[in-house]
């Protein structure tokens, strides 16, 4: 399940853009990959990043992964829940299990629609 209305980049992170605030988290590929979450690190609000910066990470039982900034600018907002909650990433990665808000610099470039994605999916899955 890809939802349209996203954009995605190639490290498996998903970016919704409303005006000048982008929610981002990682795709269902990228939870499935990585199994049941036990811990969530994501930057302070007030951190700013440069898109592909890496700006926290996620361990489950079988890995540990980075997550990149798929945009740049300013943290503005991030999901408390996921520190005592990380399954939330597994149980709805485009909803409840989103990490954090930017607010963005300038257009977001590089990333992918659901089409362009699901190539990088169908790719890494053979």
């Amino acid at each position: 399940m890809i939802p349209e209305d996203l954009l995605y980049a190639k490290t498996h992170e998903w970016v919704l853009v409303e005006g000048d605030v982008a929610t981002v988290g990682i795709t269902q590929f990228a939870q499935e990959q990585l199994g049941d979450l036990t811990f969530v690190e994501l930057p302070e609000v007030g951190d700013t990043f440069e898109a592909g910066a890496e700006m926290g990470s996620v361990e489950s039982v079988k890995a540990a992964s980075e997550i990149y900034a798929p945009v740049s600018g300013e943290v503005i907002e991030v999901n408390e829940e996921l520190a005592d909650a990380p399954e939330r990433v597994n149980e709805e990665p485009y909803g409840a299990g989103w990490m954090l808000k930017f607010r963005i610099k300038g257009a977001p470039e590089g990333l992918l629609d659901a089409e362009g994605y699901a190539a990088v999916v169908e790719s890494e899955a053979h």
